[in-house]
């Protein structure tokens, strides 16, 4: 585990996913008392007249409401981080560079650009499937597409160095 780096993962008071926050914002967070402290790394963080575990997760104090009409934008970056840069057919993780993303039903029938109708998917995968569904290019996907709820969990999936991390995350 890097903490060097300084991020720290932001549960909201119902324990929900919210941000990634630098070690800084964390830190100024639960000096105000406006968080609390969940998970720490063993080392600490020292000034001339105090010494405070060093912050991974954070819980804010007071709850903050989410609108439901907030939806997270359906770009490459933001697909590639929901699955995890990983196939959605085979499972490979070849890199973001190679990963495309492929219409679970071909546009070229009527499928959207929709969160429950793009997935990662390889090179290799993406040309076999051609312009047809899964079925019936014999291809079974590894997780059904899905719309994110959280904005947090984009950023976490690309942030995800903390092992500690995984257990605030519901991918659903």
């Amino acid at each position: 585990m890097n903490t060097l780096n300084g991020a720290v993962l932001v549960l909201n008071a119902s324990y929900e996913p919210l941000n990634v926050v630098t070690i800084k914002r964390a830190v100024v967070l639960l000096l105000k008392e406006k968080a609390e402290l969940v998970e720490a790394a063993e080392q600490r963080l020292r000034a001339e007249r105090m010494s405070i575990p060093y912050p991974l997760v954070i819980r804010l104090v007071q709850y903050v409401r989410i609108p439901s009409h907030f939806t997270l934008p359906l770009t490459r970056r933001m697909v590639l981080a929901r699955d995890q840069y990983t196939c959605q057919y085979c499972g490979s993780q070849p890199g973001s560079a190679v990963l495309t993303l492929d219409h679970v039903i071909p546009r070229s029938r009527g499928g959207r650009k929709t969160w429950k109708n793009v997935v990662t998917a390889c090179q290799k995968c993406n040309q076999r499937k051609d312009d047809r569904t899964p079925a019936e290019a014999n291809m079974r996907l590894l997780r059904s597409p899905f719309q994110p709820r959280y904005i947090a969990l984009a950023l976490v999936y690309q942030l995800q160095e903390h092992d500690v991390w995984r257990k605030y995350i519901h991918t659903k």
